[in-house]
């Protein structure tokens, strides 16, 4: 059996345990508050979440506010309004910096692409210089970053070799199929749509993170939520994280789920959406959160290197504190 399979059973008989320890203190539904962003992926696994009763199953009662954008999710974790939220270990660690006690528990390995269209002549990342690059996201965004320091290896310096333009997600994969731009560095739902639109990957980030040593798919979102609040929740914790497990399986294996969650997806036809399901079930964790720390030590280093002080804040090295060990042999 797979090493991953065997922690998961073992994952599964400990919240069993407790769920049997609690029966007599009649637990009821328990409520946990989740700052979702309404076009992000984390809304799909909630949906299937509710639509099998797994929130039920593991006595939750989950309270979904849906916002605008991750922003206005940190406003709202920050602000003592929401509990859990989706967000990556680079602002996790900044905070924890900064002196607020945040914590980072992995949820997906899905990054972006650069991506070209079919016919370009663009076929390694060394034939970007020259050319009109579109970054979405920002001179801070992680893809961008881990893309310039890998091209560093080369003695190619992206921000003065080609011409930078940056832009939201959505804007940027427009100027793509609009023909504005050479190639585009986007977050992986959007590379997906490209994709299924005939456009092609030069390299993958986590093809990137690799050549840094990183040793597998590295998790950089995760659910986040106040260290204390998981620690006086520890066993609501475990079930939520149960659940969202079980919903990850749910859609790692029905292709008839992702029929199901197709209008949530925004997916325009039936390419788009296989390609949006084949990128999200590469993107589920595998590994445990002790080798996805380490991991993510050495993108740390990478990241505060090319970032500096505007990422990462105070911190050299990522805070002992950002990953949170839920589950004895996680």
């Amino acid at each position: 059996m797979a090493h991953w399979a065997i922690k998961g059973l073992l994952r599964t008989l400990i919240i069993a345990v407790l769920g049997v320890s609690q029966a007599g203190a009649c637990w009821g539904a328990q409520t946990i508050r989740i700052a979702v962003q309404k076009t992000g992926t984390f809304a799909w696994e909630l949906a299937v979440m509710h639509a099998h009763g797994l929130d039920k199953k593991a006595g939750l009662s989950l309270q979904v506010q849906e916002l605008a954008s991750p922003e206005a999710g940190k406003i709202a974790l920050r602000a003592g309004s929401a509990d859990i939220m989706i967000s990556d270990w680079l602002w996790v660690s900044r905070e924890r910096a900064l002196g607020a006690k945040l914590t980072f528990y992995p949820y997906s390995s899905a990054l972006g692409a650069v991506m070209v269209p079919n016919s370009s002549t663009i076929r390694t990342l060394d034939d970007l210089k020259g050319r009109k690059l579109a970054v979405a996201g920002g001179p801070l965004d992680k893809n961008w970053l881990l893309l310039q320091a890998s091209l560093q290896h080369d003695g190619i310096n992206l921000k003065s070799d080609a011409t930078i333009v940056y832009g939201a997600a959505p804007l940027i994969a427009a100027q793509m199929l609009n023909g504005d731009t050479d190639a585009t560095v986007n977050y992986w739902n959007f590379c997906a749509a490209l994709e299924a639109k005939g456009f092609r990957r030069v390299a993958t980030t986590q093809q990137l993170v690799t050549g840094f040593g990183a040793k597998g798919p590295v998790a950089m979102l995760g659910y986040v939520f106040d260290e204390g609040w998981g620690n006086s929740n520890r066993d609501t914790l475990a079930r939520f994280v149960e659940a969202t497990r079980e919903a990850k399986e749910i859609l790692a294996t029905s292709d008839s789920e992702w029929e199901r969650i197709a209008g949530l997806t925004g997916a325009t036809d039936a390419a788009t959406l296989q390609a949006y399901r084949d990128h999200y079930r590469e993107g589920i964790p595998r590994r445990s959160v002790d080798d996805e720390e380490k991991d993510a030590r050495i993108l740390y280093r990478v990241l505060a290197r090319i970032g500096g002080h505007d990422l990462v804040g105070p911190a050299p090295e990522l805070d002992p504190g950002t990953f949170y060990h839920l589950i004895p042999g996680d």
